[in-house]
């Protein structure tokens, strides 16, 4: 037993409660290291004769990445508070951790051996929006999504689809574009829309902000803004916002009164100014995002400041109802403000999403007073690793996708933000090198996996390009150029995924060991009635799929095809590249 790879803490994603009042544990131990483990626990005040009174329950293996095996058990404490720890067994050897180590037996003479879950306080309970766990989300990038308004367009504006984009041209994409295309939004299926910013900006992007409390005017006033907001939400659409607390753009007014007046600006603590004068080339004096000169990074420390950016937050919340806020280089502002920024936000739509923008292990944003939800960006990266490169195996994808999972707890999964495709990256027909099965195989694992999926503008219908900018093309809508039997792929997935809840959030989600067959990626989706089962075939050769023991010599429904189907031999056909939605 490699007591070294042991490890468990009483807080975060190994130990914590969710809103039915169940307490999760999990341990982390060498991969095929043991063979059973144990929980042992008890009320910390429950004696007996000088005895302290416990039970044991079995934790269950939930999976094994290339390093550790990951176990997990449930349990209900009777009176909100738990003292607890572990049995584990090897096979030839038995002991039992606790927070002040290891003992040949469970120790019950003193509860302060053992690690402490005080109290299952309800205010601590991790609470996202609900409705997010059944949302599918369509990111627009206002500029390119859809021209509805002439009279906007700014100046120099060229025609749409004229050009290739550059990071400077403007092909007039608005507001009233998008409102003129719910109806094609609602027949894909789409439940949420997420906007890149959409405030006063300079540049074709707008993450450079000049008036935070103002609509870009190329996008149209305030007022086309809310028509909006409440077409979609008599549509059944939330609305998500994009903003930039980290930092403002070059053109921000209380940037330039530092550019202008210096030291004796009002404004200069707004900032981080390592010195007077300032100066943009050849390297700023003062915080940038990365180094760019035109994006000053913004003292959210300073009480004006802090103010200022709270206000953003409550404003449009306020005023115009919108559903979530996706905050951009999250990680870069402090913790104190994203405190400060949810209590202000959710005190005045409690359901709001918020979520982060954050590429790496992000528990310290997720412990139920920052964030919602995080991009989940390690998704992104195996699912194009695996599909569209082709560069790791299904073995490898499953090792590191349950590192991923549980790295969080259960109900921060249901809500992650999973992406094939943004603004930031090259598009996924692009990433798949053309090859339209592979694109399917993409957006099937995408909308039958756990967390809230988003598609990229455009990607639907088979749009290409390269990195920024040649992932911000102009939409195309011409139904000559679009694929619709790519967008018919993916208007059907998200209906089975709305009709299906185990092809959204319910259940429990499991991996299929790759070994059972090493060209095919499967995984499970379970509850007490009935398991979904989803392979892909991740080889160019027809394969045939063996169920796993558990499955075989059942009712089985195709969910594809809506066919109820008797296997043969207990044996699944894939085609090249193809996949199978199984009921059982």
């Amino acid at each position: 037993m490699l007591k070294e790879a042991i490890y468990h803490r009483p807080k975060d994603n190994y130990a914590y409660v969710c809103a039915n009042g169940k307490l999760n544990i999990q341990i982390r131990t060498k991969r095929n290291d043991l063979n059973k483990v144990t929980l042992v626990y008890g009320d910390p005040y429950d004696w007996k004769k000088n005895q302290w009174q416990t039970s044991t329950t079995p934790l269950k293996k939930s999976g094994s990445d290339q390093l550790f095996d990951y176990w997990y058990v449930t349990v209900v404490p009777p009176f909100r508070r738990l003292r607890y720890g572990f049995i584990l067994d090897d096979g030839s050897e038995t002991t039992c951790l606790t927070e002040k180590g290891y003992y040949p037996e469970p120790p019950l003479d003193d509860t302060a051996y053992y690690f402490c879950f005080p109290f299952m306080n309800t205010s601590d309970v991790f609470k996202a929006p609900e409705w997010v766990k059944d949302t599918v989300w369509y990111q627009i990038f206002p500029e390119r999504f859809a021209k509805g308004n002439k009279e906007t367009d700014p100046e120099g504006v060229v025609p749409w689809g004229s050009e290739d984009p550059t990071p400077t041209n403007f092909f007039g994409g608005d507001i009233e574009g998008v409102i003129q295309n719910i109806p094609y939004l609602k027949k894909l299926g789409i439940s949420g829309i997420y906007f890149t910013p959409i405030f006063k900006a300079f540049s074709n992007h707008k993450y450079d902000t000049i008036e935070y409390m103002e609509i870009d005017p190329q996008f149209g006033t305030k007022d086309t803004f809310k028509e909006l907001v409440e077409t979609c939400h008599q549509n059944g659409i939330k609305i998500m916002l994009d903003a930039v607390f980290n930092h403002s753009g070059f053109f921000f007014p209380q940037f330039q009164d530092v550019l202008e007046k210096g030291e004796y600006s009002r404004f200069k603590n707004w900032f981080h100014i390592h010195e007077f004068p300032v100066k943009t080339e050849p390297v700023p004096n003062y915080d940038t995002f990365a180094f760019t000169p035109f994006m000053p990074k913004l003292n959210t420390e300073n009480p004006e400041v802090k103010e200022y950016l709270l206000e953003v937050g409550r404003y449009w919340v306020r005023e115009f109802d919108i559903d979530g806020w996706r905050l951009d280089v999250a990680n870069e502002v402090d913790h104190a403000f994203w405190r400060e920024f949810r209590s202000e936000v959710k005190a005045i739509k409690q359901d709001l999403y918020i979520l982060g923008e954050i590429w790496h292990d992000s528990m310290p944003w997720l412990r139920g007073d920052q964030f919602d939800a995080v991009m989940n960006y390690p998704f992104t990266t195996n699912i194009l690793k695996l599909l569209a490169k082709q560069s790791i195996t299904a073995k490898e994808f499953v090792e590191s996708m349950t590192g991923v999972i549980h790295m969080y707890t259960k109900n921060i999964n249901e809500v992650a933000f999973n992406l094939v495709g943004s603004h930031d990256t090259p598009r996924i027909l692009t990433e798949c090198e053309e090859d339209m099965d592979r694109v399917k195989q993409v957006f099937t694992l995408l909308l039958t996996f756990i967390g809230t999926p988003c598609i990229y503008y455009g990607d639907e219908i088979g749009m290409s390009g390269t990195q920024d900018p040649g992932c911000r093309k102009c939409m195309e809508w011409d139904k000559e150029k679009q694929n619709a039997d790519l967008f018919n792929h993916i208007q059907k997935l998200i209906q089975l995924r709305m009709t299906h809840p185990l092809l959204r959030n319910a259940g429990e989600l499991s991996f299929i060991d790759p070994e059972h067959h090493d060209k095919c990626l499967a995984y499970m989706k379970s509850n007490d009635e009935s398991t979904i089962l989803v392979i892909l075939n991740t080889s160019e050769n027809s394969v045939e799929y063996p169920l796993p023991y558990g499955l075989n010599a059942k009712t089985v429904k195709n969910l594809w095809t809506g066919q109820v189907i008797e296997l043969s031999n207990d044996i699944v056909q894939l085609q090249s590249n193809g996949f199978s939605i199984l009921e059982f």
